[in-house]
């Protein structure tokens, strides 16, 4: 019995499915995405909700991974992390993601911290995309009492990190301020002084990335969340308010965007609460396509039902 129990287990980590449209990921609930491209596959990281029905709390201990060659199929990996892989934290499994450098995979996470009250960020490291993950430091790279900008006990979170074309990494986060710094090559220090951004009705859930020498700074707008983003031609700014990217997710109070090129297309992914029972505490990771207007602005992004139904690379 044990033996067929554990065949089980691993037969269900391994198998494949291919949702219909979205939510792409149908039978756990995802939230908090994040994504790299490696290899001929993209790795799809998310936030795992477990809240019951009837609560309204966030009940998070874990994050998941899939990975998919075509957006339409994926496939479920063994867990890859947990709040317990960091002894200093203590509980909460909220928005991270994943960047690789120097042949190793960094994963930025934010948890609750055991002894230091509030949010922390933390690191952890693998030679895989799919993990394990180890903490890659033994404490926080950043907590509560090094950002100052506002009094909160949930500034610090949603981690989200840019290598830019020089080698030069950054770490921007936040939760009511957009905080950012400079990350030390070994990607586990920060390098320099901590600054903030100043982006109108910033919320939360920031994510940085570059295309074709401009910087985007997309994030969590006012609240309910819609999605925003700035553009900018320094990392350091100013940063220009380019306007609302998305307007607010179906059944779900809060939004989180993740946005990647894979196979000659850009898709923005994000979450709502669109699974039978799913809710602002039970959300489900989406994908839909991003397009770019010809001076670089991004084109609203219309949140569908139908999804990727067109494989990755196939036009």
């Amino acid at each position: 019995m044990v033996i067929y129990l554990k065949l089980a287990m691993l037969a269900l980590i391994t198998d494949t499915t291919a949702p219909q449209g979205n939510p792409v990921i149908r039978h756990v609930f995802t939230a908090d995405p994040a994504a790299i491209v490696y290899r001929d596959s993209l790795y799809l990281y998310t936030g795992h909700d477990e809240t019951p029905p009837g609560v309204n709390s966030y009940t998070m201990h874990d994050w998941l991974c899939f990975s998919s060659s075509d957006l339409l199929t994926w496939k479920e990996h063994p867990v890859p992390l947990h709040v317990t892989d960091f002894r200093w934290a203590k509980d909460g499994a909220w928005a991270s993601q994943v960047i690789r450098r120097n042949g190793k995979f960094y994963w930025y996470v934010a948890v609750e911290h055991k002894s230091i009250p509030g949010r922390a960020i933390g690191v952890a490291v693998s030679d895989n995309p799919t993990g394990p993950f180890r903490d890659a430091r033994g404490s926080a790279l950043i907590t509560n009492d090094m950002t100052t900008a506002i009094k909160s006990d949930k500034d610090d979170i949603d981690p989200t990190v840019l290598v830019d074309d020089d080698g030069q990494a950054y770490i921007f986060w936040g939760n009511g301020q957009c905080y950012y710094a400079r990350l030390k090559n070994n990607m586990t220090e920060l390098d320099g002084e901590i600054r903030t951004v100043s982006l109108p009705d910033f919320m939360e859930g920031a994510w940085i990335h570059k295309r074709n020498g401009w910087y985007y700074l997309t994030y969590a707008y006012q609240f309910p969340e819609k999605i925003a983003y700035a553009m900018s031609r320094n990392i350091n700014g100013p940063w220009e308010f380019k306007g609302i990217l998305t307007e607010i997710a179906g059944n779900c109070v809060t939004n989180s965007p993740a946005i990647i090129d894979f196979k000659q297309r850009s898709y923005f992914i994000y979450h709502n609460g669109g699974l039978p029972g799913g809710g602002s505490y039970r959300r489900s990771v989406c994908i839909d396509t991003l397009h770019y207007n010809a001076d670089g602005t991004m084109k609203r992004v219309i949140m569908t039902s139908e999804g990727v139904q067109q494989k990755a690379g196939v036009r």
